[in-house]
């Protein structure tokens, strides 16, 4: 298993927590994802290594961004 943990910006709720994690769990492979809303870190556990570009793209689905 690999964990990683992202930033994204924009989260405000209960709501947008669980829009970025329906959209980030819909990802191959991903086996959780946990949020913390104050600071906006996301840790993704997978059982492989991520593309960056597809986790980019399922929180911008969401509706918010990832920090670089």
């Amino acid at each position: 298993m690999t964990r990683t943990t992202y930033t994204v910006t924009g989260m405000t709720c209960g709501h947008c927590v669980a829009s970025v994690t329906e959209e980030i769990s819909e990802i191959d492979g991903v086996k959780d994802v946990a949020v913390d809303l104050p600071t906006g870190a996301v840790t993704v556990t997978s059982r492989q290594t991520l593309d960056d570009a597809q986790v980019r793209a399922a929180v911008e689905e969401a509706g918010y961004k990832l920090a670089s």
